[in-house]
């Protein structure tokens, strides 16, 4: 057994080697990652600097606070770049539907844009989805904008980020590599995903997807991931304290220059 798993909750994010921020609970979490947006791009618009964001639909709960915080406040977001990290495929490599209560496109448009006074929101343009067609597209304009100022996310039940899942065949310095891509979902990423998204029909989940590549957000010049479920609790202590291999994605960013993982009280607590 892996001696990590036995991290108490005191004991969490002590010598760990991505450093771990033990908040109450997720809205605390969700309040910290929307903050840390609008900060950032009220910084960069003060300077006249362009923002750009690797964004994720899950977690998704920072997204309302952002969104009130930008009207409010009435943030520009003229200058900022989206590029989300992924989407659901069809087996034939097309986007599903937008309509899709499963697709992350239809998710930023209902949740997130149409929700921004559009006299704040940036162009259609410079809101970018990995395209399964010509996915090398995504990786050249991030490169051109100059990287991500941050990258947004969460950490998938084997190590995901984005969905860069898992891989047994190929070496970290191998994986660290990958841009954009269409991959096959493994059954873990299914089952876990069908568990919050479809009932637990693992069947009725997408079995195919595209991804930004693992090689875009490492290269971003901050990482900041929120975990608030009970199974991250074995997750976050995998990715803060274990090897680091293709195997467990998230473990590469013990070696980020500025990587945060945020987690609530109920995904800081001992696995078992």
């Amino acid at each position: 057994m892996m001696t990590y798993y036995q991290i108490s909750e005191q004991n969490l994010g002590e010598a760990s080697r991505i450093p771990i921020i033990k908040l109450h609970d997720s809205e605390e979490v969700f309040t910290t990652l929307a903050a840390e947006m609008t900060d950032t791009i009220k910084s960069n618009n003060a300077a006249g600097k362009r923002t750009v964001f690797i964004c994720p639909v899950g977690p998704v709960g920072q997204y309302p606070i952002f969104v009130r915080m930008v009207n409010e406040e009435r943030i520009s977001l003229k200058n900022c770049w989206f590029f989300n990290m992924d989407e659901y495929l069809n087996d034939d490599g097309t986007y599903i539907d937008i309509s899709s209560p499963l697709s992350f496109r239809g998710f930023m448009q209902r949740q997130v844009y149409s929700q921004i006074d559009e006299e704040l929101l940036m162009p259609a343009g410079q809101r970018v989805f990995p395209d399964p067609h010509t996915p090398e597209r995504g990786d050249r304009l991030l490169e051109e904008l100059g990287g991500a100022d941050i990258c947004f996310g969460g950490i998938g039940i084997n190590g995901h980020l984005a969905f860069n899942e898992a891989r047994e065949d190929i070496t970290a310095e191998e994986f660290r590599l990958l841009g954009t891509r269409v991959l096959k979902l493994t059954p873990e990423t299914k089952t876990a995903n069908a568990i919050s998204d479809r009932g637990g029909a693992i069947e009725a989940m997408p079995n195919m997807a595209v991804t930004i590549g693992i090689r875009q957000i490492l290269a971003a010049r901050k990482v900041r991931l929120g975990v608030f479920r009970e199974w991250h609790r074995s997750v976050i202590r995998r990715a803060a304290y274990g090897e680091v291999s293709a195997a467990f994605p998230a473990a590469l960013l013990q070696g980020h220059p500025d990587a945060i993982i945020y987690t609530n009280h109920i995904a800081a607590q001992q696995p078992f």
